[in-house]
């Protein structure tokens, strides 16, 4: 098993192509290996400015669309009871997927950030992929030091796939 994206659409800005898919997970699989991680499943799904602010109400508090949320599977939780597979049942199912968790990316949001920096929305939807990936994996930016290693790794990931600025 190697890394791997589970995609859905529910918007209609912007088609979602092959291609873009193609180039997300040819940065999940960069961002996998700068970390260590070669097995795994993400799901992303492709939202508007509506969706996703109703989403950072409900899980955040914040009322206002946001360009990216993740939501980490494997953080447990206080109150949450460890989940473990015996090996008898793992043989007898197969291999259990290990699921990273859930990227949800605001199109909307994605073109007006592009836009606004004056970059392609290709390199937009890569970096919000990537900085949710991060997430999923326990990173964070809230402080400068922490931003700053977030922010490094997540261009080093986006030069290898050629998603400069």
């Amino acid at each position: 098993m190697s890394l791997a994206i589970n995609w859905n659409n529910e918007q209609e800005e912007y088609e979602i192509t092959d291609a873009l898919i193609t180039l997300l997970d040819s940065i999940l699989q960069k961002a996998g290996a700068a970390e260590g991680i070669d097995k795994g499943e993400v799901d992303l799904t492709f939202v508007d400015n509506e969706r996703i602010h109703e989403l950072n109400r409900e899980y955040r508090g914040i009322d206002r669309p946001t360009d990216v949320l993740s939501f980490a599977m494997n953080e447990a939780g206080e109150d949450e009871p460890e989940i473990i597979y015996a090996s008898e049942e793992a043989e007898e199912y197969g291999e259990v997927p290990n699921t990273l968790g859930d990227i949800i990316i605001s199109v909307t949001r994605a073109k007006e950030q592009a836009e606004e920096y004056g970059h392609s929305l290709e390199r937009e939807l890569g970096f919000l992929f990537v900085h949710g990936f991060l997430h999923l994996l326990g990173y964070d930016h809230q402080d400068a030091e922490s931003e700053a290693e977030m922010m490094s790794k997540q261009e080093q990931v986006l030069a290898q796939v050629g998603l400069t600025r």
